[in-house]
């Protein structure tokens, strides 16, 4: 009985697949490997099958494709439809061992036919990937993945979490041995730096040398593979990691070791050989501690989304329950919450009163309370008492589930340092081996008996990998910091740009102020009463986002008057409302809008408020004046820009009086109202050709031109409308303190950054020709390389400790 060509399984009886292979026909076992084998050589990799080093993976090591993948073919579920044909998927990646392997996988895909754009997260070992559902399938993903020495699959969290621990007990053990050889080398080699020459016989001298060597292979053999594998990834592929000097600095010591052993005569160093695996993998080991806390604010929200919910589909006649899939919800579905558990998408509370946990959403840390009628987002935690919920979203688009997508966006983008810092990376170690042959070459001719440990030690001082962890990982704690406060970063740009902005533009209402105004009078214009022209407003307004619009409505519910209904309803942006009432047109908005229909008035509304008018084509007939309070923590925040050197400006669509008022209250020197949409978006635009660096803060909605016009923006937001948001940074908490926080976030993280990338250049600037002048041994060498690795990632971890800007003021 022959044997599968790809996978060595036994070849069953009177089966006839078979695939030709460089022009030699295989025999297959299955039609599965038939296919693979077919895709493979199709397109243009059948070199693969001359260079593996095994057979492919069958079904009991988990499979080439494993399980869940033919799931993901066939399901509408596998990706998120963004455009018809488009799909896009988020798969986990085993064994990313630096920024190298990100770049690879990156690169490599980016090349597969129908791949539209990849992002590697490195934090949370996620990749993002959308293609074209005609040209590619998550399968064609896997297998370009495999080729270049990745094992990938569907984001599974439960999966994700076994991969993170296998991951972490792995590298213990390898740590471990690689520390216990080290100690056993150290007490053979010990006696040989004591004693001085001639002092020790040849015999036992050579016994020394052969129990290190025998000590040494454990450490070689197994805890140094994640170098040895990652190096020959990157070879295979004809690319240069990180992996690369590393592997071949352990390489040739250990080699020149065994063969000086074999003579009797030589240097050998077994010492440092060890002595560097165990320092890498100690650096390694933190640095992969470090990757889990700086995205420990991501898992928790991943976690919080529950994956099941319990369905009453006969409600409210019948309340038999039904545990369904959370993914399958719908809109319209009824849920039975239970104290404890998660709400698995957004919806309305129909029944029950409770406390709801809004934590993990918005930082807030004390529930709140929750009755009939109110909204409550997917992924927060009901606290105390059974609820029913009718859901309004599906739950793959739940407030929860819109978060995490941001999130993950944002860390798979990369600001402009990163890229320089990834850019240098690739440069440094192709420079790298060619300085290092050079060197041996030199030493060669000058002391033939040094050139050999020079080399070595050139190889082993460099360290590109402080070079690549540099940024991401200040980036990842800062992020991390920043959820944990109620602060959702959505572009990867926000903290750099904040920190170099000229101008901070805010908006008005909902931002500075409260948000909630409330109607403080009633200036009636025309005969009609008080109650009908609130009723009229509130019919107007009722379908309206703008919070004066919820004033409006909110006073006419607690006035007397029946509830009218208004028809055609027209929205014009910056103005007012336009809608018919019995035959009749009315206006509701600013004076000049409802003078186009009611003609001219020439009443005068007070400074210090907001004034609505109502009219229709028989004149005039109400003033709403409509009042919004400060936010408490508005003056700290204009100050605290102020005194960072910002120029803090006031734009405003309310009437000029009532904007230059705020301004004045808040020491705001420049203030600019009656502004429509597209006049913001004109200010800020002259600004930016003065050359000018505009952050704008807005409510996320009513301002979507103007935020995403500036360079960056920001958005008092939450809830449902996280979807709408045009802004690169949101507020979650509704705090305007949290803009002070990433402010505060973002000098300190560039500095971090800064402070590493300077550590990580003076380090290879002074370390790598020291070694090449021979004024370091390999252990030194070792001792340097893994202290650089580790000096960057505990440095970045400092902003995670960073006493928060919100806690000092609360």
């Amino acid at each position: 009985m022959s044997s599968c060509f790809h996978c060595s399984l036994p070849v069953p009886a009177g089966s006839n697949w078979q695939v030709t292979i460089d022009a030699v026909v295989q025999p297959m076992c299955c039609p599965g490997c038939a296919a693979v084998a077919r895709s493979i050589v199709d397109n243009g990799f059948s070199d693969y099958y001359r260079t593996r080093e095994g057979c492919a993976a069958t079904a009991a090591q988990d499979g080439l494709i494993p399980p869940e993948l033919s799931l993901y073919d066939s399901e509408a579920v596998a990706g998120i439809e963004t455009d018809g044909d488009s799909v896009e998927a988020i798969f986990l990646i085993e064994d990313i061992r630096c920024a190298a392997c990100i770049w690879l996988i990156e690169r490599r895909l980016a090349r597969l036919p129908g791949v539209q754009a990849v992002s590697m997260n490195a934090a949370t070992e996620r990749l993002q990937v959308s293609w074209n559902r005609d040209r590619c399938k998550p399968s064609d993903i896997l297998v370009a993945l495999r080729e270049i020495g990745y094992a990938a699959y569907p984001y599974d969290p439960v999966r994700h979490g076994a991969q993170l621990d296998k991951a972490r007990k792995t590298l213990f053990r390898q740590l471990f041995i690689a520390g216990l050889s080290m100690m056993q080398v150290m007490m053979y080699v010990l006696p040989g730096y004591m004693a001085g020459d001639g002092t020790m016989d040849a015999d036992i001298a050579s016994l020394m040398q052969w129990a290190s060597l025998l000590l040494t292979l454990p450490a070689v053999l197994y805890s140094a593979q994640p170098f040895f594998r990652g190096a020959w990834v990157n070879l295979k592929t004809f690319q240069l990691g990180m992996d690369v000097p590393v592997a071949l600095g352990i390489a040739a010591a250990f080699i020149g070791s065994v063969v000086a052993t074999l003579r009797g005569s030589g240097d050998v160093y077994f010492d440092s050989i060890t002595m560097f695996i165990f320092l890498l993998l100690c650096s390694r080991y933190l640095e992969l501690a470090a990757r889990r806390k700086a995205a420990s604010a991501l898992n928790n929200l991943q976690s919080a989304l529950p994956a099941s919910a319990w369905s009453m589909p006969g409600y409210p006649d019948d309340r038999a329950l039904v545990l369904i899939a959370a993914g399958q919800l719908r809109e319209g579905d009824v849920i039975l919450v239970r104290p404890g558990e998660a709400i698995a998408a957004d919806g309305v509370l129909l029944e029950g009163d409770s406390a709801v946990d809004l934590s993990l959403l918005t930082g807030e840390s004390q529930p709140l309370r929750k009755s009939a009628g109110a909204t409550l987002p997917g992924g927060a935690v009901n606290a105390t008492q059974p609820i029913v919920v009718r859901i309004t979203q599906a739950a793959r688009d739940s407030t929860l589930s819109i978060l995490v997508k941001l999130i993950e966006r944002a860390g798979q983008g990369k600001p402009q340092l990163a890229q320089w810092a990834d850019h240098v990376a690739a440069w440094f170690v192709g420079i790298l081996l060619l300085f290092a042959l050079a060197v041996f070459g030199y030493w060669q001719w000058a002391d033939a008996a040094r050139a050999w440990p020079i080399a070595i030690a050139v190889l082993v001082v460099s360290c590109p990998c402080a070079l690549s962890l540099a940024t991401p990982t200040a980036l990842a704690a800062a992020t991390d910091r920043l959820v944990r406060n109620g602060i959702l970063i959505v572009q990867a740009h926000v903290l750099e740009t904040l920190h170099r902005a000229t101008h901070v533009i805010f908006d008005k209402t909902g931002t500075l102020t409260a948000g909630k105004p409330v109607l403080r009078h009633v200036e009636l214009l025309g005969a009609a009463s008080l109650d009908g022209c609130l009723q009229v407003a509130a019919a107007l307004e009722k379908s309206s986002a703008h919070p004066l619009a919820a004033a409006l409505v909110t006073a006419a519910q607690d006035g007397p008057g029946a509830t009218l209904s208004v028809t055609d309803v027209r929205q014009i942006t910056g103005r007012g409302l336009e809608g018919t009432l019995n035959g009749s047109t009315y206006r509701l908005g600013s004076a000049a809008f409802v003078a186009g229909l009611a003609g001219h008035c020439d009443d005068v509304a007070m400074p210090d408020v907001t004034a609505v008018y109502l009219g229709n084509a028989a004149g005039w007939l109400a003033r709403f004046d409509l009042a919004d309070g400060l936010r408490s923590d508005a003056r700290d925040v204009i100050a605290h820009f102020q005194a960072s050197g910002k120029t803090v400006i006031l734009l405003s669509g309310d009437q000029q009086a009532v904007t230059q008022q705020v301004a004045t209250e808040l020491g705001i020197g420049t203030a600019l109202g009656d502004t429509l949409p597209e006049q913001k978006l004109a200010y800020v635009q002259a600004l930016q050709r003065e050359g000018a660096i505009v952050a704008m803060v807005g409510d996320g909605i009513n301002d979507a031109a103007v935020l995403s016009g500036a360079d960056v923006s920001f958005a008092m937001g939450g809830g449902t409308a996280l979807a709408q948001l045009h802004a690169d940074c949101v507020l979650l908490s509704g705090r305007l303190s949290a803009l002070c926080e990433v402010d505060i976030t973002a000098a300190q993280t560039l500095a971090v950054i800064r402070q590493n990338l300077g550590w990580a250049t003076l380090y290879n600037l002074v370390a790598i020709p020291a070694a090449a002048l021979g004024w370091l041994n390999p252990w030194m060498t070792g001792i340097g390389m893994s202290v650089s690795s580790a000096v960057v990632v505990v440095n970045a971890l400092r902003l995670r400790r960073a006493r928060s800007f919100l806690r000092k003021n609360t």
